[in-house]
């Protein structure tokens, strides 16, 4: 009898939801280079997600309103209102190093 673990696998390996040549051709169309280690990886990946989405599928969701948020929200912004900022001087105040119009900060090369 074989072990758990490989009987996960080789029914994993049967059903799986994308291809090592489709991932290839993803890969491709992304202009990105897999080596066989990667290309092995990735495969296993996103079979992951599919079979995961595949799953969400199964869901009985008749009924169910499509939402794009978790609460009703309408415009989750304020109103934009025009009201005094500060001056020049207040914002510089604080600063460790100003000159008359600006912060002062050493030269990034």
């Amino acid at each position: 009898m074989l072990p758990l673990k490989n009987v996960i696998t080789l029914e994993y390996k049967n059903v799986m939801k994308i291809s090592r040549e489709d991932v290839q051709k993803v890969a491709q169309l992304a202009r990105l280079r897999l080596c066989e280690e990667e290309l092995v990886t990735m495969t296993g990946q996103l079979d992951t997600i599919l079979s995961y989405v595949d799953k969400l599928n199964e869901l009985d969701t008749d009924g169910v309103e499509p939402t794009t948020h978790v609460l009703a929200v309408s415009n989750a912004f304020r109103e934009d209102r025009v009201r005094p900022s500060l001056t020049r001087q207040q914002a510089l105040a604080n600063g460790p190093a100003v000159d008359e119009e600006s912060f002062l900060v050493p030269r990034v090369l």
